[in-house]
């Protein structure tokens, strides 16, 4: 499995931004005030992080798009938080607003890059520098990719990691390849799909189960479909511990 090309990307990312405005619009007043599956966030936390990242994304496009540069949020990690904890009360039609707007300005710029093929070679486009994790454009899509998908599943609105895509799951397989342990090397055996490893230790490990089920506890999710199984040497063992989420970006915490 490798991550999607640009044009699948970007077909992914309209069906991510989709299906966040139509959970979001469900959602009441006292919906976003309650717990969501992240420790100490509300729903409103989520929200509010949702249009966060997509507004700042966004710029990191809108600014490229002039072949410049700017930092991912205004006041860095310290900024970010605290935006959060101003925007987290609102209530449901203002995070809808919120959120409904930052989609929109995001998918617009991803919508706006020139031709896949014609912006490869010099670095305009899909390719352009950005400050996110000194990466390009497409750095910054597969990110808010991530960034979608999961919160979406932490707003615990019934569309969990069960409903992740196979090409959603293979991408955190490659991204996530970076939390296994220096020892380890897991043997990711995902039920209907060929096996891959990832991790380049000499300790191995089978993690075995639905695609899903993998993705999600890779990505520090509760696996929902209670498939997951870990054995070496045909036994019966523990899943191995990660290392935190890669560096360079703050996890989808």
């Amino acid at each position: 499995m490798t991550a999607p090309a640009p044009e699948v990307l970007l077909a992914g990312l309209h069906k991510a931004a989709d299906d966040v405005a139509s959970d979001v619009a469900k959602l009441t007043d006292e919906d976003v005030t309650a717990p969501s599956a992240l420790p100490g966030w509300t729903r409103g936390h989520v929200l509010a992080h949702l249009a966060g990242i997509s507004n700042a994304m966004a710029r990191q496009l809108e600014y490229a798009a002039r072949g410049e540069s700017i930092e991912l949020y205004d006041g860095g990690m310290d900024g970010r938080n605290r935006a959060i904890d101003r925007a987290a009360g609102h209530n449901a039609a203002t995070h809808l607003a919120d959120v409904t707007a930052a989609l929109h300005r995001v998918m617009h710029a991803f919508d706006a890059l020139p031709g896949i093929k014609d912006s490869s070679a010099n670095r305009t486009g899909w390719y352009a520098p950005i400050t996110y994790r000194g990466g390009v454009v497409l750095d910054g899509g597969l990110a808010l990719w991530r960034e979608l998908v999961i919160h979406n599943s932490d707003l615990l609105t019934g569309r969990g990691p069960e409903t992740w895509s196979r090409q959603f799951c293979g991408h955190l397989f490659d991204f996530l390849a970076a939390r296994v342990q220096p020892d380890d090397k897991l043997v990711l055996q995902p039920l209907g799909f060929p096996p891959l490893s990832i991790g380049s230790g000499t300790r191995s490990t089978v993690v075995s189960g639905m695609i899903t089920d993998i993705a999600a506890w890779l990505a520090g999710r509760e696996p929902t479909l209670g498939s997951l199984r870990a054995s070496a040497a045909a036994d019966g063992v523990d899943l191995p511990a990660l290392l935190p989420w890669p560096a360079g970006t703050p996890a989808p915490q």
